[in-house]
């Protein structure tokens, strides 16, 4: 994975996602394991077109406001009887402002709200300087 996307998404609250070519829009994210995460659904975000999509483009911008990263990520939906839910979404719960306690949200998301993985392609398409 290029280094600049790693650093951008470890400092990253906030990504804009682009979905099937319409403008982007922000969403709160967790940044684990190589991937961005990000939960949408009734009583969470909006992530309009990202539940059904295979790709996205994440934006990633500096504490200045200006884009410090552009990349093309695959987009997996984490399900909730995997391993993968167990470990990354309590954590992605825990960044939650203004929630119902962990387990709480936990649970509701596992049967209201869709958990997708964003995983990055390996060459950013913007950088700094672009």
């Amino acid at each position: 994975m290029h280094p600049l996307i790693t650093e951008a998404m470890k400092k990253a609250a906030v990504a804009w996602l682009e979905v099937a070519g319409q403008p982007a829009y922000p969403v709160w994210c967790l940044w684990s394991d190589g991937a961005l995460y990000v939960v949408s659904g009734p009583g969470e975000q909006p992530a309009p077109g990202l539940a059904h999509a295979r790709t996205v483009t994440v934006h990633a911008r500096g504490d200045h406001g200006g884009r410090i990263v552009a990349w093309a990520a695959a987009v997996e939906r984490v399900r909730p009887d995997s391993e993968q839910w167990s470990i990354v979404v309590p954590q992605l719960a825990g960044k939650r402002l203004n929630s119902a306690p962990t387990d709480e949200l936990v649970s509701r998301w596992a049967t209201k709200a869709v958990v997708n993985r964003l995983v990055p392609s390996s060459v950013p398409i913007i950088e700094p300087g672009d």
